[in-house]
């Protein structure tokens, strides 16, 4: 993939490319330096699946309160954050800002060179575990979600490079009724967290941010 990507919508009628709207609500940590084998081994005790993936993230112009991706070279994706509904404290072992997001997708045709400079996109490779819990008779349970309006939440522990930069992050998302999206991630992080961490691993507030915001931090070379 292009560092400097350029994407062409499909065409079709108006209407039509849009997968989908989606209310979230989220919480993430993107720490420095390599995935440690003892934090891969806490997180394997879920049912999950691994996926590997390219998304380009838009980082100028800065554009507060909003994520644009293209996700895997297939989608469009527009994030909006709707501000912080609360704050995450799982077992005395995690703390962190939640966020509501409202999120749609679109299907974009093949990526090209972008000559603009400077460049306008950041390419992030991620290497991703992920597990689904869902909320079913009071309790959180691993396992996907029956249907798309139950409550469920995501969560993935992740391996992220970005230029020379190495990282890597855990997320929850929630998603389902928008009464129930707190409490539900609220619920899963107690059920993650119930386990004591792998030694020196803090999940505090120095290290909650989305991936947007990660990438603004981040120095670009002139």
């Amino acid at each position: 993939m292009s560092e400097h990507p350029l994407t062409t919508p499909l065409t079709g009628p108006p209407g039509n490319s849009v997968i989908g709207g989606l209310s979230t609500v989220e919480v993430r940590w993107i720490l420095p330096g390599q995935l440690d084998a003892a934090v891969a081994g806490w997180f394997r005790r879920f049912p999950g699946w691994t996926e590997s993936r390219e998304d380009a993230y838009l980082i100028r112009p800065v554009l507060r309160g909003l994520s644009v991706k293209l996700r895997a070279g297939r989608e469009l994706q527009v994030k909006l954050c709707h501000g912080c509904p609360g704050n995450l404290y799982a077992a005395g072992r995690a703390r962190g800002r939640l966020e509501s997001w409202r999120k749609w997708s679109f299907p974009f045709g093949p990526l090209g060179p972008y000559d603009a400079e400077p460049p306008a996109w950041s390419v992030v490779h991620k290497r991703r575990r992920i597990s689904q819990f869902r909320l079913a008779s009071g309790r959180i349970m691993a396992g996907n979600p029956g249907r798309a309006t139950e409550p469920s939440c995501a969560v993935e522990l992740t391996e992220v490079s970005s230029g020379s930069e190495t990282c890597w992050s855990l997320g929850f998302e929630a998603t389902g009724p928008a009464d129930l999206l707190s409490s539900t991630l609220q619920r899963t992080a107690a059920l993650v967290f119930a386990r004591a961490l792998p030694a020196n691993v803090e999940f505090d507030m120095s290290h909650c941010q989305s991936y947007a915001d990660w990438l603004s931090r981040r120095r670009v070379p002139e």
